[in-house]
Order: C-alpha cells, then sequence, then structure tokens
C-alpha cells in the first residue's frame, strides 16, 4: 500500500460491493460526495465503530480514498428508511431502489431475510488519492471536515 501515505497504513481497508464492477461504482459515489452511508449483515468482519477510518479500495484492489465512520447502529432490513436508502446514494436513491438493490445482494451472498440484521453506518469522506503521474504515483488530497449536522442526511 506505499500510495497511501504513512499516517493512514494501519487502517483495515475494504471494497464496496461483491465484484470489481460494483467496487468501482459505489466507490465513485463517494467520491462524488454523493454516497455517504452503507450497510452489511451484523456478522460480516467489517463492523466499525464512529470515529474509525478506513482505507477504501477499488475494483482493481488499489486505495483510493480514506473514510471516517460517523454513525453505527442497527436495524433489521424492513427498518431500513428512506432518509438511509437516499444516504447511500444508489440508483434513484429512493426506498424502493434501496429495497430491491439490497435483496439482489444480500440474495446473491445466501443471506438474505426480510427480517435479518443490517449494521447501518454513516461516514464522511476524509482524502481522496488521485493519480499525479504515469508511473501511479498518488498524491492525498484533504477533505474539509463537515460543520456539524452538515453533510450527515436524515434518519
Amino acid at each position: 500500500m506505499s500510495a497511501v501515505p504513512e499516517k493512514y497504513r494501519a487502517l483495515r481497508s475494504f471494497a464496496f460491493g461483491d465484484s470489481p464492477r460494483l467496487a468501482d461504482e459505489l466507490l465513485e459515489l463517494v467520491i462524488k460526495g454523493v454516497r455517504t452511508a452503507t450497510c452489511s449483515t451484523e456478522d460480516e468482519p467489517n463492523t466499525s465503530t464512529p470515529g474509525e477510518r478506513w482505507i477504501v479500495l477499488d475494483g482493481q484492489g488499489t486505495p483510493r480514498c480514506v473514510i471516517e465512520s460517523t454513525e453505527v447502529t442497527y436495524r433489521r432490513f424492513g427498518e431500513v428508511d428512506a432518509a438511509f436508502a437516499h444516504d447511500e446514494g444508489e440508483g434513484d436513491r429512493s426506498l424502493a431502489y434501496w429495497r430491491q438493490a439490497h435483496r439482489n445482494y444480500f440474495g446473491r451472498q445466501g443471506k438474505f431475510s426480510e427480517d435479518m440484521m443490517l449494521m447501518c453506518e454513516r461516514f464522511r469522506l476524509v482524502e481522496i488519492y488521485d493519480e499525479v503521474s504515469p508511473s501511479s504515483a498518488r498524491q492525498a488530497l484533504s477533505v474539509p471536515s463537515p460543520l456539524v449536522g452538515e453533510g450527515q442526511g436524515g434518519g
């Protein structure tokens, strides 16, 4: 992980989704500031606590940014609300789209159930790594912290 600044090298890393294509699509939403939330089954190893930072990888396993968890709640699939679905940033950002996309996603993993417990996490973007030369060297770009309440979404 030589592209990652020294101060972040001890952080855990992950890629969104379950395929390189989905990882890239969801990462792009994070970098654009559209995606500020994610969820996973409560038994996945990528559980977070508020304040914890993560390196987000693209679909090829390249570090692309750092995010910081701002809120973690546990709720059943059917209890996820429209505000959280909107903050995940996928599709038309509606609760109906979120439900169908996540039924499909968790179904592919053999884990879907209408009453499954989810870890619902909100996060903020801390730094983005941009290409700075043809040799794939990367430079970290700082992202200012949001003001209290700004960018947190509803819910």
